[in-house]
């Protein structure tokens, strides 16, 4: 599972954990408005051009997160790049345009209604008179029917990842002719367009082995603008070219060369000329940024550059204080290797100015995840608390503002602005209010500087964390800092403790536990506390609150490992605000392959930071994600993939509802109920729309940051020479090498 990229909704809706964010745009069209879905915040950012600028040929190889253990999107194991092929070379009867609404895709199908509701709803296709499989037979309803029956649910031989909606379906057959397809539904189906997207070959989905495994290294037959030609796990890419058998607009590219590349690499990759189009962290995209920037003599020193000056003066003042000789030797050789990576990050900025950074904001939005299971977030009171902590805005501009960004909190579970189902509902939950929030935790019976009890047996040598927090000894270390304090810390950051540099300062800050129990008192000398049990003497609008001896403290998950820094400078955010409310977070971070399966999955946090897609179907693909959790047959709790663990019956009938209304104006309003309803149970709290930076060869048209939109492959390309502008474009050569 990628942590840092969302695919489409062919794969089971998964989770995309922030890594990085990045254009201002007009606001969000709320106030004075009569649609609340308002604009998108920003468009797709794709360097369009007109396919007759475009040359004929080239190959673009573009940064990937995995080579896919499968090219069956409706498996389990499906992944992004997964989906990113699917696009590519299979069927779609419906696309996703720039405001995020699914679209009909012309190249495939001629019309879809819906022509009959009583008895039951039957949808007709009408098929595009020219498609057809790379095969050279017409793609007809053989390859619905087939499909239909290989994710309906009823036979378990298929190990399908999701069956939404295709188990409504009560028949499949030829309507009036070969291009007409009638489906018929056994219940109403409000996002009958969300099916057949993508759409497989009979060959696959007719038995359950050939959709096992037949599809998970290749595709014998395809029908899109390219076509599968290898997958190699050896190189770690998947090579696509052009399908000479496709009836659309032909495909300007080749061949498309999807590479995986780790994140911490792509920069060099980029700059060593092995990519042409990679999404990017903030940093990587500065880099790009400073490369294109004119080279006068007065730019700053930055990176290895100013390693090597400092390097320099260092020498300098070792030889002018007398130091010994083997000091010196020392200090030559460091300036050695700083003048070697110097040399390597010139190089590679000299390359780089053949890029430029796409920007917009991806069809997703980061999280707060409130565990609701067990512990003090089980009562909602404490989650409605922290949640009025949060300053959104600031959380949000924290991300984006620095990235150019629109910096909009979102307001809504299931949709983003500019979707028709959107509409910020934050105000079910209320405003942000530390005094409302320190008054729902009274309420609770969390009283602010309670008296928290000494531990008397050996948990209190272990560290043991109070009130529903079960960090070991090694995650709940002080690492001597903040979000800010670099890779030297060994992954935790407990707010509030700073290298006993806080302690005893009278600086206000709020208390902290010193893992005695106790609660140590700004200001307070050093071991100057009062007798056990007695309440701590602190302000009460910042004193940490305690309920039965216990102080309240919730462990805050993240993931660990490149492409963490965003995540830590929220989470350092929120346990500030937290600890003004007298809430304390202590932030532990995990390793990147066990944050979803080992802590999110299975329960194991009280906070943590995680992001959701946003799709054109929300009232199938969101109701796992907010459905009640339900006891098993086993005597365990099944969640689906409502980690919060946090659900309503209200916001589960009010799905079921909007799933069975064919009515789109009446869906949308049940949407904007459901997601009050999810505001005002506090189980998760949107934050931001994700950022998405690409970085492209400034040649390479069409193709960047999407957006909403599904990419257009067959448009993308390389711009002819005489489109490139005056100085042309570094790499442009790509273009017209068909390599």
């Amino acid at each position: 599972m990628s942590h840092d990229g969302i695919g489409p909704r062919a794969v089971l809706r998964s989770v995309a954990f922030l890594t990085a964010g990045m254009l201002t745009v007009p606001a969000l069209a709320g106030c004075g408005s009569e649609d609340p879905a308002g604009e998108p915040l920003a468009g797709a950012d794709v360097a369009a051009a007109d396919r007759s600028d475009i040359a004929d040929g080239g190959t673009l190889r573009w940064a990937v997160d995995t080579v896919p253990d499968t090219l069956n999107t409706f498996q389990a194991d499906a992944d992004t790049t997964t989906a990113r092929i699917a696009e590519a070379v299979l069927p779609s009867m419906y696309r996703t345009d720039g405001r995020g609404r699914a679209v009909r895709n012309a190249d495939y199908l001629a019309s879809a209604d819906v022509v009959d509701t009583e008895p039951k709803q039957v949808v007709v296709y009408r098929l595009a008179q020219q498609a057809v499989w790379s095969d050279g037979r017409e793609i007809g309803a053989a390859d619905f029917a087939a499909q239909w029956r290989a994710l309906s649910g009823k036979d378990t031989a298929y190990w399908t990842a999701r069956n939404a909606g295709y188990d409504r379906i009560e028949k499949v057959e030829r309507g009036r002719n070969d291009l007409e397809v009638k489906v018929t539904f056994s219940r109403p189906y409000a996002d009958w367009k969300s099916l057949f997207s993508p759409l497989y070959p009979k060959e696959v989905m007719a038995a359950p082995d050939s959709f096992n495994d037949g599809a998970r290294k290749k595709l014998k037959v395809t029908a899109g603008p390219f076509t599968v030609d290898k997958v190699d796990t050896k190189e770690d890419e998947v090579v696509l070219t052009r399908n000479p058998r496709w009836w659309g607009r032909a495909a300007r590219l080749q061949k498309i060369v999807l590479r995986a590349v780790p994140h911490d690499k792509r920069v060099s990759a980029l700059s060593d000329g092995t990519l042409d189009l990679a999404e990017i962290d903030p940093e990587a995209a500065r880099r790009i940024t400073v490369a294109a920037l004119p080279q006068d003599g007065n730019t700053p020193l930055m990176g290895p550059e100013a390693d090597r000056s400092a390097a320099d003066a260092l020498h300098s003042w070792a030889v002018a204080n007398g130091s010994d000789e083997d000091a010196a030797d020392e200090e030559i050789s460091a300036r050695e290797k700083l003048r070697k990576k110097a040399e390597k990050y010139a190089r590679q900025q000299k390359a780089l100015g053949g890029f430029e950074v796409r920007k917009s904001l991806e069809p997703a939005y980061t999280q707060l995840a409130l565990n609701g299971a067990e512990g003090p977030l089980s009562d909602e009171r404490v989650r409605r608390a922290v949640a009025r902590a949060l300053d959104r805005e600031d959380l949000a501009g924290a991300v984006l503002k620095p990235l150019g960004l629109p910096a909009e909190p979102v307001g809504s579970h299931l949709a983003l602005s500019g979707q028709a189902a959107y509409s910020d509902s934050s105000g079910a939950l209320g405003e942000p209010d530390a005094k409302e929030a320190r008054a729902l935790l009274s309420d609770a019976g969390w009283v602010p500087g309670g008296p928290v009890k000494e531990e008397k047996d050996s948990k209190k040598d272990e560290g043991e964390e109070a009130a529903g927090s079960e960090a070991d000894t090694e995650d709940t270390k002080d690492s001597g800092g903040s979000e800010d304090s670099g890779d030297g810390d060994d992954g935790t950051y407990v707010v509030g403790e700073d290298d006993g540099r806080n302690h005893g300062t009278g600086d206000g800050k709020a208390p902290h536990d010193s893992g005695t129990g106790q609660l140590k008192q700004g200001g307070a000398p050093a071991g100057a506390y009062a007798p056990e049990g007695t309440a701590a003497p602190a302000r009460a609008d910042t004193a940490p609150v305690a309920k039965d001896g216990k102080a309240l403290v919730l462990r805050f998950v993240l993931p660990s490992g490149p492409g963490s820094k965003t995540l830590e400078t929220v989470a350092g955010r929120i346990a500030e605000m937290l600890e003004k409310i007298g809430i304390r977070a202590d932030i532990s971070k995990v390793d990147n392959d066990s944050y979803f399966k080992d802590h999110i999955a299975s329960g194991d946090f009280d906070l943590a930071l995680y992001s959701w897609p946003a799709t054109a179907f929300p009232a199938t693909d969101a109701r796992p994600v907010y459905s009640k959790p339900v006891p098993a047959a086993d005597g365990s709790l099944n969640v689906e993939q409502n980690w919060t663990r946090v659900g309503t019956d209200q916001v589960d009938q009010l799905f079921d509802q909007a799933i069975a209304t064919l009515d789109d104006s009446e869906r949308r309003d049940l949407i904007r109920k459901a997601d009050s309803r999810i505001w005002a149970a506090a189980g998760s709290i949107p934050l931001y729309q994700r950022p998405q930076l690409v970085a492209a060869r400034k040649n390479l048209a069409n193709a960047g940051a999407f957006g909403f939109a599904t990419p257009v492959y067959e448009d993308m390309g390389f711009l002819k020479k005489s489109a490139q502008g005056p100085e042309g474009s570094p790499g442009a050569e790509n273009s017209d090498s068909g390599s």
